[in-house]
């Protein structure tokens, strides 16, 4: 079921800040192919896991399920999956008992290669490159790792099912390309990560032909924490708060004299998504891409 994604005027988003939750979009947008038998997988990266269920491989053995579940609503695991614990710490005795046949890892968790190479053989792949958008690498992913597999129709039909998604969406926001959008994730109440052109955020808003208000440089794919009061420098951009607000920003952000005066929220140019997945594959972006066009498309 789709929930439709609102816009707020200054005074109705202050009540938006205060109550308990938000409204949002939560649906599935690839539909994972089924039937299909391969290795018994376990992925120590999120992006591979998401890439992996997508294309229909669903790992037996994951890292930070209970968090993966909050931040990835879309992909939808079998509650058997077995939690290895944190990605820069996974449990490797946990990883023995999965017994996996190959293990999926990206460039991030090198350290642990060795490690994760006497458990059985590694499978890594880049999402996130310095300089370079996010979202090209997770599309090519779905085929590189349904190859990997032997199974490369389940890349190509995911590939195209994602493509065909996000042209659907980028003619529905094409009225909405002359007007900005800064991405943010608040921290606090005084701080905000802001994501670049080379998050999996911002190379969605450039395929969906949106202009990215933050312009300046990012570590990770993102910049934080940033000052709030940056916001003031984008009088003409439409904000969207890609997270829920922690709690006690809200009630702290509903009183801030310097949020309260910024032109976009006293313009209602202010929308709330639910929360996903900053460091997911192309299911992940999907999910940002069709919240984010049923928030600027209600405006």
């Amino acid at each position: 079921m789709v929930t439709s994604e609102r816009s707020y005027g200054r005074r109705a988003f202050l009540q938006l800040l205060a109550a308990a939750g938000f409204a949002g979009i939560s649906s599935p947008l690839l539909a994972a192919p089924t039937g299909a038998v391969g290795l018994r997988l376990a992925s120590i990266d999120w992006a591979m896991l998401e890439t992996a269920w997508a294309i229909g491989h669903t790992p037996v053995a994951a890292t930070e399920l209970i968090r993966f579940r909050a931040e990835s609503p879309t992909v939808t695991l079998p509650a058997e999956t077995l939690d290895l614990g944190l990605r820069g710490t996974p449990n490797f005795e946990q990883l023995r008992f999965a017994a996996p046949d190959l293990i999926l890892s990206s460039p991030f968790y090198t350290r642990h290669e060795a490690q994760l190479s006497a458990v059985a053989p590694v499978f890594s792949l880049p999402f996130f490159v310095r300089g370079e958008p996010s979202l090209p690498h997770a599309l090519d992913a779905l085929e590189t790792l349904a190859e990997r597999l032997g199974d490369p129709q389940s890349g190509k039909h995911a590939r195209q099912n994602a493509e065909t998604q996000l042209d659907r969406m980028t003619a529905r926001l094409k009225h909405h390309s002359d007007r900005p959008v800064m991405l943010i994730d608040f921290g606090d109440a005084r701080h905000f990560r802001a994501f670049g052109f080379d998050s999996l955020y911002g190379s969605t808003l450039t395929r969906l032909g949106l202009t990215n208000a933050w312009q300046d440089g990012t570590q990770f794919s993102f910049a934080a924490p940033v000052p709030l009061d940056r916001l003031a420098d984008m009088p003409d951009a439409s904000f969207v708060i890609v997270s829920p607000v922690p709690l006690a920003a809200r009630s702290q952000l509903q009183r801030s004299a310097l949020w309260n005066a910024l032109s976009p929220i006293k313009a209602g140019r202010v929308h709330q998504l639910l929360a996903t997945n900053a460091f997911g594959g192309a299911s992940s972006a999907l999910a940002f891409a069709e919240g984010l066009a049923e928030a600027l498309a209600t405006a």
